[in-house]
Formats: structure tokens, sequence, C-alpha cells
């Protein structure tokens, strides 16, 4: 594809994540106008609205794919590698809103969500074999309060910048929001 072609997917892609997850009925036209292309040109990409949400889907997934091999959550220290994970994460999300678990009602997507779920378990897993994380914790609390904490820094603190983001999102998760 040539440049300008990339840069309109690209755009067409991180309109439609945008306006999907605000609106899963979100017209092709409304999400031609937010990428600043015209209707047609989306079309010659994405055949409907399905294809699209297809295609958002893929890339997000294909995105926190590579912040996971980036994070190297099996090798790297534990502090360092969920600073890594978390920063990588909220760019994903603020790049791609949607929300994945709009691929439960498609096949092909939710396996590999729950996948790359399974990597990051075995990544809390670890963490708490090397107490960095409590081991008194109910199972899944850990994913579940860093998830929330991703949350709120990802989609409502927007002007907080990646690195600094996972900076309060490690500093949370690990020691709590007391003084």
């Amino acid at each position: 594809m040539r440049a300008d072609a990339v840069r309109n997917v690209d755009a067409i892609l991180e309109a439609g994540a945008r306006l999907l997850s605000e609106n899963p009925s979100a017209t092709i036209t409304a999400i031609a106008a937010e990428a600043g292309l015209t209707r047609r040109a989306v079309h010659r990409r994405f055949s409907d609205r399905e294809a699209l949400l297809d295609a958002v889907l893929h890339r997000k997934l294909d995105a926190v794919e590579a912040v996971l091999a980036n994070a190297r959550l099996d090798t790297a220290p534990i502090v360092v590698a969920l600073h890594r994970f978390v920063e990588g994460i909220i760019e994903v999300v603020r790049r791609y809103p949607i929300s994945q678990y709009q691929t439960r009602d498609r096949a092909e997507f939710h396996p590999r969500m729950l996948g790359q779920r399974e990597q990051f378990d075995t990544f809390l897993n670890r963490a708490v074999e090397q107490g960095v994380i409590r081991s008194d914790l109910p199972d899944g609390l850990a994913r579940a309060q860093l998830r929330v904490i991703v949350a709120v820094l990802a989609r409502k603190c927007g002007h907080i910048d990646p690195p600094r983001a996972a900076d309060l999102a490690v500093q949370t998760l690990l020691r709590g929001t007391g003084v």
C-alpha cells in the first residue's frame, strides 16, 4: 500500500474505534467524516460497518500483542515489565478505545483476547511468587484493579502522558491510594 493509503486506513480504524466505542451503531458516513475522508474512501477498504469493526478489533488485538511482547512479562523484572505493559496498554486504549469485550460474539477474536489475558495472568502469578503482589488477595483482584486504574488513566486523564500515567498506575496498584 502507498503511504497515503496506509495513513487513510489508520485514520479510518482510529476514527472507527472512537465512534464505535461511543455508539456501536455509528455509520460509515460518520466514521468517514471523523477520519477526514469520504464515505466512498472508507467503502474502498471496508465493505460495511461489520468489516470495519472486525478490522478495528484485529488492529487493537495486534497492538495488545505487541505490548505484551515488548513488556517481556516472562523475563523482565516485575516492576519494569508491569510499567512497560501499562504504558503500552494506555497508548492502545487511547488509540483504540473500543472495548475488547465486543469480541465475545465474534468467535475468531474472543479466544485471542482470552489468550492475552492468560499471558498477563501468568505474569501476575509470577509477581505474587516474587512477593511484589500480595499472595492473600482473591483471585483476579489485582487484574481487576489494574484494569480499572488503566481505564481511568487512559480515558479520563488524557492530559497525562503515557509514561507518567504508567508511573501512577503501577504505584497505585502496588501501594494503594493511601498516604
